[in-house]
């Protein structure tokens, strides 16, 4: 079993010697790639110092912050309603009018997604069409303008492929891509902007938590709601993060990962983490909040649900009461930017809860199945890979 104080490299590394010689391995669950590559179109021309095969970056320090690249698409929405031909322009700052939706009545939307680079050099995107699907619920639920799932996914190849150098070497991290859906019509009174622009930019990441592989520690906020019944907070909208940040940095000032959410209602039940979704295992039972209208529907998650089930696992979607984690013999946390991360401690009402984490874990054999897909070491049969040239 691979160790989970591994680094994501070292990680990478030790799979790639398990896929070369164990076939027969339980990582080695998913066969057939169901996706071909594909071009990039109006691509423009590169400049002279694009045509090297990776930027120039200390890739072994590489965190996640954001590191401006090359490229990023943009298109908006025409007067029928319709978004036009997009483009790939040069990385840099866009202009709005000071009364535009998105900054007088915060009517915006974002995804979040990765590119990982192949040892053949080519790029892979993972069920970049559930990204798609989640911005078109959410651009309902806020009375927006979305892009169709063909142009949304066809725009993040584009991007990625405009940002290739951009990507990490495998092993090193990837190429996190962020879809913006934004109200840039300009409007005074309170209704849905006249215009929206759909835009994406890239970043080279790679650990989301200072603690990188490390088993994370959380604190319940009792004080504070992430959501409440009939909101957003089941909606991928911008105005659902600014309202955690309180909350998430009185806990990192002492000295915690982050915070663990309950219900506004009763404050009995688990809901989310501020950027992810939770889980709690106990024997062969892998539980995880119901997405009842206050928690994301986090592709990760769903992923992780899918795997789990699987490996044998029994999983449920259910009402997880918070003292349920008293008996828990392993807790994690699941989204795109950490992936799946153990949590070695949660602190509820001054107590503190330690769970199992390292080897042996249901939370390390999950990791390991969906970095495997994720980066093409492990052949993937559910058509969940897009592969582009």
């Amino acid at each position: 079993m691979i160790q989970r104080s591994l680094t994501y490299r070292s990680f990478y590394q030790t799979l790639l010697r398990i896929s070369s010689t164990a076939s027969s391995s339980k990582v080695r669950a998913y066969h057939g790639f169901a996706s071909q590559p594909s071009s990039l179109q109006q691509m423009p021309e590169p400049s002279a110092y694009c045509d090297a095969e990776y930027a120039d970056v200390d890739w072994d320090s590489l965190g996640f912050g954001l590191m401006p690249t090359d490229y990023m698409y943009i298109t908006k929405c025409s007067e029928d309603n319709n978004f036009g031909q997009g483009q790939i322009s040069r990385y840099g700052n866009i202009e709005l009018s000071p009364s535009a939706g998105v900054l007088n009545y915060a009517q915006g939307l974002f995804e979040g997604t990765k590119a990982y680079r192949k040892e053949n050099g080519h790029l892979l995107l993972f069920r970049p069409d559930q990204n798609a699907i989640r911005m078109k619920m959410g651009a309902e639920r806020m009375c927006m303008i979305s892009p169709s799932v063909d142009q949304f996914v066809d725009a993040l190849k584009q991007t990625a492929l405009a940002n290739k150098r951009w990507t990490p070497p495998p092993g090193k991290g990837a190429l996190y891509l962020r879809p913006l859906l934004i109200g840039s019509g300009p409007v005074l009174g309170l209704a849905p902007a006249p215009e929206y622009t759909f835009l994406i930019y890239a970043s080279p990441v790679c650990n989301y938590f200072k603690e990188g592989s490390a088993p994370l520690n959380l604190y319940v906020e009792e004080e504070f709601d992430r959501a409440s019944l009939r909101g957003t907070g089941s909606t991928k909208t911008i105005s659902n993060y600014a309202p955690v940040l309180k909350a998430q940095l009185r806990a990192k000032n002492r000295g915690f990962s982050d915070v663990l959410y309950l219900d506004s209602v009763t404050k009995n039940n688990l809901e989310e983490v501020s950027s992810c979704n939770i889980f709690i295992a106990k024997g062969n039972v892998i539980s995880t909040p119901a997405t009842n209208g206050t928690i994301l529907a986090g592709i990760t998650r769903k992923t992780i649900l899918e795997i789990a089930h699987d490996h044998g696992y029994q999983v449920e979607e259910r009402i997880v009461p918070v003292d349920e984690l008293v008996d828990a013999d392993e807790v994690f946390c699941t989204g795109t930017a950490v992936g799946v991360a153990p949590v070695g401690s949660i602190t509820y009402r001054d107590r503190r809860i330690d769970f199992k984490t390292g080897s042996d874990t249901i939370c390390q054999e999950l990791y390991s199945s969906l970095v495997g897909i994720q980066t093409g070491l492990i052949e993937d049969k559910k058509g969940w890979v897009v592969e582009i040239a």
